[in-house]
């Protein structure tokens, strides 16, 4: 439940809203000088920070809440999921037993859903 303080700023129906876009917005995560620094990637501008990921991660969220409730209140279109892309076209990547174990121990790290959002996210942020 968000903070009544919000609620208040923002409207009821406002942050409601929100909530429902921000939790399907996916979140990355990745460590910078000993703190988790997060953002999704539909809203790259909101930022969270926290010595651990569960910190860094209800600071992302919080981030998002507010900025998705603000851009709603001044009749602004927040950005859509990025799950609700389709995606048509597919890639097929062959990897050692261990470079699997690492692509799937770095995307859990740095809070990606598998190694799929891992990899993509990686080789576009590159591109």
């Amino acid at each position: 439940m968000p903070h009544k303080s919000i609620i208040n700023r923002y409207g009821k129906k406002n942050v409601e809203t929100a909530q429902r876009l921000i939790d399907a917005y996916d979140i990355v995560m990745r460590l910078e000088e000993g703190e988790w620094v997060g953002h999704a990637l539909e809203y790259p501008e909101a930022i969270g920070v926290g010595k651990t990921v569960q910190q860094c991660m209800d600071e992302t969220r919080k981030s998002l809440l507010i900025g998705v409730a603000s851009m709603l209140q001044d009749g602004l279109t927040p950005p859509i999921p990025a799950r609700q892309g389709v995606r048509s076209e597919q890639v097929n990547l062959r990897l050692t037993p261990e470079e699997k174990a690492v692509l799937e121990s770095r995307s859990r790290t740095k809070g990606f859903r598998g190694i799929a959002d891992y990899v993509r996210s990686s080789a576009l942020e590159k591109a």
